[in-house]
C-alpha cells in the first residue's frame, strides 16, 4: 500500500501480466478514439498536434496488442 498522500492512483502490486497489458491496451484504444473526436473540433495546428498524438497512441495499441497476443493469446 503506497502511504503518500499526494498519490491519487496505484497500480495493484499483484496484478497479472496479462491484466496490465490488457488495461494498457484498453487505454491506449480509448486515448486514440477521444482524440480522434477532439481533432474534428480543432483546426490548423491545434488539429495538427491531436492527430500526431493519435498516432502515437495508436503506435502504442499496436504494440501492446502484439504483446497480449504474445502473453495471453486467445485460444482458437
Amino acid at each position: 500500500m503506497v502511504n503518500d498522500s499526494t498519490t491519487l492512483f496505484t497500480v495493484a502490486p499483484n496484478a497479472s501480466n496479462e491484466t496490465l497489458i490488457t488495461n494498457s491496451y484498453e487505454t491506449f484504444t480509448n486515448v486514440s478514439t477521444l482524440l480522434l473526436d477532439l481533432s474534428e473540433d480543432l483546426n490548423g495546428k491545434h488539429r495538427d498536434i491531436a492527430l500526431a498524438i493519435h498516432q502515437l497512441s495508436e503506435l502504442g495499441v499496436l504494440l501492446t496488442a502484439r504483446l497480449l497476443d504474445r502473453e495471453a493469446p486467445c485460444p482458437g
